[in-house]
């Protein structure tokens, strides 16, 4: 095949934009120049060009916390449609939670994800391990340039893996050396809310109290009983799914590479308050549950300082249906990574944060966080995971363009400036939306590989 030839986009990577061309062959970036070019001037018969102008140019985007569904639950979504959904939000790559079923715990239930991802995936994929209270030896025998680290729920969810032994949980933060991605609610004081709501309210508890069901008090007490383990343990602890003002008085500004813990926010954290799952009908129910304005806003904040140092989507399909109850009953979780990134970059667009910090805390940091593997940045000799923006056509967001199997959006209305007009998966395109079908057919995808820490 001949290189490839991406030119004259405006290239965000680093910290930086400039205008740019990139070439790519066998898969790598081989170079990256500045200024434009006279495509006059270019041999076609020697490079196949990608002409860039008057577009963004990104690398494509790590979504560290999707849940695929897959196995188990694939009436919501699959390995293959969900990484579809990615591709076409510009996600070139993701990291998969374990509770399917069976749940992800032991290395034999691993590898049959893996093996599976390998035949069906459109975007590098890689697995956690699920902590249990009992698993430790399952944890500690995985290869960790395969497994991006081991998610630890601190709160029952989807799936009921909760840890609730106060030994193994002490155990994992001293024992486990790589990163501890937590799911932080305290269970004792969800369920003390549980009862008094059910008292309240015995015909059921309407759906749009679940922010009171699962209280800020649940994740404040658990994030800061994590961070109390990580410090007194020196672990690395990710808090997934931040959603609380109080929760950043433990986190720390500035850059990732200096922290021992971290921190994720969501795109639907960054754009609902708690009023939305009542005005939704509880298509915006999730656990942790969405929180006020105020915490909106700090949120938001939180992202320019550095408090919260990356976004992910949490993307969680169920079908409509099983949106359907009260606030015990109406399932927790939302499909997102189709959207996340053109969101993100419209709130960048109305001066939120910068574009260079979408690309810090949806590409950079989860390379960083997780030493990934050659990913996450535009730079020589790293894999062409790059994704071509389109900044000026208006696109409104409706069910109807929904790939996930779940077929619907929370975010259906929403107007956005930003298309995802391509993406290219380790050097090959795999997705062009000017096409009538827009996925090429090519499984290009790899597991994602790590650098022990």
């Amino acid at each position: 095949m001949k290189p490839i030839l991406f030119t004259n986009g405006l290239i965000f990577n680093d910290g930086f934009r400039f205008i740019g061309t990139i070439v790519v062959s066998g898969g790598m970036i081989r170079r990256i120049d500045s200024g434009r070019i006279d495509l006059r001037e270019v041999d076609t018969e020697a490079y196949d060009i990608v002409d860039c102008e008057g577009k963004m140019v990104f690398p494509g985007a790590i979504d560290e916390h999707v849940h695929f569904r897959d196995p188990g639950l694939t009436e919501k979504g699959d390995l293959a449609t969900e990484s579809r959904a990615a591709i076409a939000g510009g996600v070139t790559s993701f990291f998969d939670m374990p509770n399917t079923n069976p749940a992800t715990t032991t290395l034999e239930a691993w590898e049959e994800k893996t093996q599976r991802a390998a035949g069906v995936s459109a975007a590098n994929y890689a697995f956690f391990l699920g902590a249990t209270n009992s698993n430790l030896d399952q944890l500690m025998a995985a290869d960790p340039t395969r497994v991006p680290g081991v998610k630890l729920f601190l709160g029952s969810s989807t799936g009921n893996m909760l840890v609730d032994d106060d030994s193994a949980i002490s155990t994992l933060f001293r024992t486990y050396r790589g990163v501890i991605a937590c799911h932080a609610e305290s269970e004792r004081i969800i369920a003390a809310s549980r009862e008094a709501l059910k008292k309240e309210y015995p015909a059921g508890i309407p759906v749009g109290l679940h922010h009171i069901l699962r209280s800020r008090q649940a994740c404040v007490a658990a994030s800061g009983h994590a961070i109390e383990l990580a410090r007194r343990y020196d672990a690395r602890l990710h808090l997934l799914h931040v959603t609380t003002a109080d929760e950043l008085a433990y986190l720390t500004p500035g850059p990732l590479a200096k922290k021992r813990v971290t921190a994720e926010t969501c795109p639907h954290y960054l754009l609902f308050d708690h009023n939305s799952v009542e005005a939704t009908g509880g298509l915006t129910k999730c656990n942790p549950a969405i929180k006020t304005e105020d915490d909106r806003k700090a949120l938001m904040h939180a992202l320019s300082d550095g408090r919260i140092d990356i976004i992910a989507t949490d993307h969680a399909p169920h079908l409509p249906a099983q949106k359907q109850g009260n606030a015990l009953t109406a399932a927790s979780g939302m499909p997102s990574v189709q959207f996340s990134l053109p969101l993100t970059l419209q709130l960048a667009r109305k001066g939120y944060f910068t574009y260079e910090k979408v690309v810090e805390k949806m590409c950079n940091n989860p390379a960083l966080l997780y030493n990934v593997d050659r990913r996450g940045f535009i730079r020589p000799n790293y894999w062409a995971d790059l994704v071509i923006i389109d900044p000026d056509t208006e696109v409104e967001i409706t069910d109807d363009d929904v790939i996930s199997t779940c077929g619907w959006t929370p975010f259906a209305g929403r107007k956005v400036n930003f298309k995802v007009e391509q993406t290219w998966v380790n050097g090959r395109l795999a997705y062009d939306s000017r096409r009538p079908d827009p996925f090429t057919g090519e499984q290009t995808a790899l597991p994602i590989r790590f650098s022990p820490f």
